[in-house]
């Protein structure tokens, strides 16, 4: 079997081939080309006696699965899902090639470093290890590379789960993120993501009548209706609401007592957050704590399908909607109705996701099995679950009535701001300690549950 250092240079190796073969996900359907990261990871695994199996229900979509049968039918599976799409990138903000995959200093540099082909490298390098020395596990290893978490899964874990979940199905399922250290240094809290927000993105339209750029006054200007509109969800704020996790992240940041108690108070905690410093660099501590408790709205989109001189008669917002534990479809629709007021009847709904928030226990033998691969570089560290702001695919598998957690390791020395803003961010890149740790995460996990 591999030794670590072999294990940690393989993963150095794969995920710089990973982040070259730019798998960017712009939302359309012919984005993303998965099939690049596909066939680099089939590559990887073939020669090893392992079943592949390719699905691609888009051209280019493509995600692979490959599995390790278990002797014992009665036993758990376990699932190692990583995703092998990335956000676009504007490289005019990077000090680097985004896509050059340059190992630097310690730190491979690229776009996905951290959303999650560094989690997904090490995944497949742990499989094929196991492989290579003919692991048999009590229940079925599960290696799940898989297309299009990046907008919504649609043609990936989706599109899985509808028409081809046996291939996919797991008692157990690891994916992105979690590992990061916080509190006091000897006795760490590590962070592992047990929950998410719903998410819930909306197109709305509204309508105008056309007319010459050239005579706007008393017009009906679609845009204009559509500015109102983006005005008043961005100035839309509903009131605060703790999940179950909630006090136990507050505990785990190490805050002074006056402050914690702000945070755990639903009615101080926006005065709070208001005062808290604007960062430079980002919405900082102070957007983070907002989202974990709030359902959020964010415009990100204009579609429009005018031209400068001619007043347009139909604008279209897309917003993402980030909701929290207990909101529904018909919450959503109040809270936008609340937030447009008198705009509310101008403007037409179109549901584009609608996933509720989704949690799993911790009561399972999977957290068991973290807990101990965890305390073998960290032998006073706790695990602190997590209820993470992002979506993962991980709803889809909950939805099954799998348990899912968003599980890696990463060096102590990695802070959780600078870490955060990597994520869709500038000079997004890893270190080795962290990929180390992490294949050395999975490795012991799938020895101490499935072994």
């Amino acid at each position: 079997m591999a030794g670590t250092a072999e294990l940690t240079n393989q993963t150095v190796d794969l995920l710089q081939a990973l982040i070259r073969n730019q798998c960017v996900n712009d939302g359309t359907p012919e984005s993303g080309q998965e099939v690049r990261n596909a066939d680099l990871l089939a590559t990887w695994l073939e020669g090893s006696g392992l079943d592949l199996q390719r699905y691609e229900p888009t051209p280019g979509r493509t995600s692979l699965v490959a599995r390790i049968e278990g002797f014992d039918s009665s036993a758990p599976s376990l699932c190692l899902m990583g995703h092998t799409d990335v956000v676009p990138v504007s490289p005019e903000g990077w000090s680097r090639d985004p896509f050059g995959g340059e190992l630097v200093d310690g730190e491979v540099w690229g776009r996905g470093a951290v959303d999650m082909l560094n989690l997904t490298a090490a995944q497949a390098v742990v499989f094929r290890s196991l492989a290579d020395r003919g692991f048999r596990p009590r229940g079925d290893l599960i290696f799940f590379a898989v297309a299009d978490e990046e907008s919504g899964s649609a043609h990936g874990a989706r599109w899985m789960a509808d028409h081809e979940w046996d291939a996919i199905a797991a008692d157990y399922v690891l994916t992105e993120n979690g590992g990061l250290h916080s509190g006091n240094p000897d006795a760490p809290t590590i962070g592992m993501n047990v929950a998410e927000k719903g998410v819930a993105w909306r197109r709305l339209t509204v309508r105008g009548v056309p007319g010459h750029g050239s005579t706007p006054y008393r017009s009906d200007n679609a845009l204009v209706k559509a500015a109102a509109v983006a005005q008043r969800l961005a100035g839309y704020s509903p009131d605060p609401h703790f999940h179950e996790l909630w006090r136990a992240q507050v505990e785990a940041m190490g805050l002074p007592d006056e402050h914690r108690d702000q945070l755990l108070d639903e009615d101080r905690i926006d005065d709070y957050l208001a005062g808290l410093p604007r960062s430079p660099t980002g919405n900082g501590l102070a957007g983070h704590v907002h989202a974990c408790t709030h359902t959020t709205f964010s415009p990100n989109v204009v579609v429009s399908p005018g031209k400068t001189n001619t007043i347009p008669d139909r604008v279209s917002l897309d917003v993402d909607i980030r909701t929290m534990p207990g909101d529904s479809t018909e919450e959503v629709a109040a809270h936008l109705r609340e937030a447009l007021g008198d705009l509310a009847d101008e403007v037409e709904t179109e549901i584009l996701m609608d996933d509720s928030a989704s949690s799993s226990r911790i009561d399972t033998a999977l957290w068991d099995s973290l807990e101990r691969a965890v305390n073998r570089p960290f032998p006073s560290a706790r695990l602190n679950p997590q209820f993470i702001v992002g979506f993962t695919d991980s709803r889809v598998y909950r939805e099954k009535g799998a348990v899912a957690y968003g599980a890696g390791l990463l060096s102590p020395a990695v802070s959780a701001g600078e870490f955060s803003r990597r994520f869709h961010g500038n000079d997004e890149r890893i270190d080795v300690e962290s990929l180390s740790l992490t294949a050395g995460l999975y490795l012991d996990v799938c020895e101490d549950l499935l072994g």
